[in-house]
């Protein structure tokens, strides 16, 4: 780096500064009002961060806000790595394991191929059946910042938060009482609600609103979709690679560097070096870095995008939802 890069950091810093103060602000209120009042956080980043979108039109609060909308939101999956290591993964045992793979990639692929047949592109499939089969908004949020710029990407990305943090809510409530009204035991109930609800938070509230044995094994087959997120990106990377070749366009980079900072972090997680504190305050540092990146991403854009996208992919996102809450009972039943 060179000694006129360094210098032109606190000018770049000065220009960013209100922009990024008022995500912050943002987030800081979104984040205040779900402890208050238990709905979705990147929820209410979005619909405020909307209710502010004049701020990102002109003036000095577009760099920062663009900056945070792309960049903060890289450095807040980044560190998603530090919510999970190898051993928690293993202590499931194989069948969970198998059951959260089979359902991920199954719904995945459904969703890419529903999306192409109902007209859209496969890649709005991807994030939205990303976003439902790891972990929600931050899913989303993840997909989209690997896929190349479109557009139409940031009005699909908002329309995925919106419906999978819904969604997320209503299957918090509804799955508990399906756990129940099937006979399940702590331990099944626990891979159910953990294998199918979409946010973590939600899989949380879910959980321990049961038992502490299910709201643990909940957590942790959680925590194992959230795993899942590399490999997703890495797909989506190279599918978007292929097409750039045919296209004749450019090729992104094989690995994002975001995403080989959460294989990174997962590593280092899982060694058991880093003290519990470091990787406590790393995991609220990404959950509010994507907060305020979702903030940002709603400043930018207008309420009237999402109501031209019409009801398609409602039932897109909904059919997902059922889908893979299906398939996981479907897995379960036929457990040995």
């Amino acid at each position: 780096m060179t000694a006129l890069s360094l210098a032109a950091w606190p000018a770049r810093g000065r220009v960013l500064f209100p922009g990024a103060l008022a995500c912050a602000v943002v987030a800081a209120a979104a984040t205040f009002l779900s402890q208050h009042y238990g709905a979705p956080v990147m929820l209410f980043a979005l619909i405020l961060g909307m209710a502010m979108n004049f701020l990102s039109t002109e003036g000095p609060c577009k760099p920062g806000i663009e900056f945070t909308a792309r960049h903060v939101l890289r450095w807040g999956v980044a560190l998603l790595g530090l919510r999970i290591t190898a051993a928690q993964v293993v202590s499931l045992g194989w069948h969970p394991v198998l059951l959260v793979a089979v359902s991920l990639v199954l719904t995945i692929c459904v969703s890419m191929v529903v999306a192409r047949l109902m007209g859209f592109n496969v890649l709005f499939g991807l994030l939205s059946g990303g976003a439902t089969a790891i972990c929600g908004a931050s899913a989303a949020l993840a997909l989209a910042a690997a896929l190349p710029p479109h557009p139409l990407k940031e009005r699909a990305t908002l329309f995925t938060v919106v419906g999978v943090s819904a969604l997320s809510t209503l299957t918090m409530i509804a799955y508990p009482m399906i756990a129940r009204a099937l006979g399940m035991d702590e331990h099944t109930a626990g891979v159910f609600l953990g294998a199918t609800i979409h946010d973590v938070a939600q899989v949380v509230g879910a959980g321990y609103g049961m038992s502490q044995a299910t709201g643990d094994t909940a957590t942790l087959v959680k925590l194992m979709r959230v795993a899942a997120l590399l490999p997703v990106i890495l797909f989506a990377v190279m599918l978007t690679r292929s097409a750039g070749k045919a296209a004749g366009g450019k090729r992104p980079p094989l690995l994002p560097w975001f995403a080989v900072a959460f294989a990174a972090l997962v590593a280092l997680n899982s060694t058991g070096w880093l003290p519990q504190a470091a990787s406590t305050a790393g995991s609220d540092l990404s959950r509010w870095f994507l907060v305020a990146a979702m903030a940002g991403i709603g400043m930018k854009t207008q309420l009237r995008e999402l109501v031209d996208v019409g009801f398609a992919p409602v039932l897109l996102m909904v059919g997902e939802t059922a889908f893979i809450a299906a398939l996981v009972l479907a897995l379960l039943r036929w457990a040995p």
